[in-house]
Order: structure tokens, then sequence, then C-alpha cells
């Protein structure tokens, strides 16, 4: 999975956004759309538009809910970023909040620790689904980076070959 996002490193930066929110699940809908529009200009099929919007809002959600616990503080930022290089997308969110003591065990399907909010413990396993690579950084009590990367149509897969 890392060779995907070390072989888009060495490829130009087209564009790339950055922006920062408050932790509140009415934002979760601004970062997925805010993604889809800053992809529009590799002429995503809709499936790879749905893919991407996905993947961005199990991520975002994760940050809201786990990150920060729900809480609703002033303070509780969700960051995101993106970058286009060449015809692949590199989308990162990140937050400051409790972090993950076990990532291999959070990143198991069905695997929840807010089984009382009817959380399903399937947002990793959609990222990775959806996504073509998936990389998440993540220390207790600093916070976790979700770094997702999806390459759009075939030249990508051409220019590899």
């Amino acid at each position: 999975m890392i060779e995907v996002v070390k072989w888009s490193q060495n490829m130009q930066i087209k564009n790339e956004m950055k922006m920062e929110f408050r932790a509140v699940s009415e934002n979760e809908a601004l970062a997925r759309t805010a993604v889809a529009a800053f992809v529009t200009p590799l002429n995503p099929t809709l499936e790879e538009i749905s893919d991407i919007k996905t993947a961005v809002s199990e991520a975002v959600t994760n940050a809201i809910i786990h990150g920060y616990d729900g809480e609703d503080g002033a303070d509780n930022i969700v960051w995101l970023s993106c970058r286009i290089r060449n015809d692949v997308l590199e989308v990162e969110i990140q937050d400051k909040g409790i972090g993950i003591e076990d990532i291999d065990k959070a990143m198991e399907p069905l695997y929840t620790t807010k089984p009382d909010l009817e959380r399903s413990g399937m947002g990793f396993s959609f990222m990775e689904a959806f996504m073509d690579d998936l990389e998440v950084l993540s220390e207790p009590g600093q916070g976790t980076t979700v770094h997702m990367v999806k390459k759009l149509g075939i030249t990508s897969w051409i220019m590899n070959e």
C-alpha cells in the first residue's frame, strides 16, 4: 500500500487546498462536498466521486466521534488537506484528539468503541475499500492523521506500466 504514496510523491503537485473546521457533525458534509468539488478538474467518474466522498465522510466522522469523543469544544478542530499530483488525489484528515491506542485493532472490520451510538465499526474498512491507499498514524493523547490516495481514470495506470 505504501508504494502508491511513494509513487505519487514523485509527481509534481498540480493543485492543493487546506481547510479547517470545528469538529461538529454538520461539517462532515462540508468536507465531503469540498473534496468532491476540488477533484472535479480531473473529470472523475460518478463512481470515483462517490468513493472519495464516502471515504472522506468516514474519516471526518471518525475524527469527530472518536477523536474528540463527540464533544463540541471550540478547540476541537479537524484539518483537511488535498493534493492533486497528475491524476492522483491525496487526502489527509487530521485531529488533535484522544488518538488511537491500537491502530490494528481499530482497523478490524466491525470493531467500534461506540456501540451505544450504533456505530458499525466499518469506517476504516470503507476507506480501504474505496481508496487505493490508506495510512493511519496516531498516538494516544496526540491525535490521528488519516492519509488516503485515489488514482483517477486510467492515465495513472498507463504511466505506471
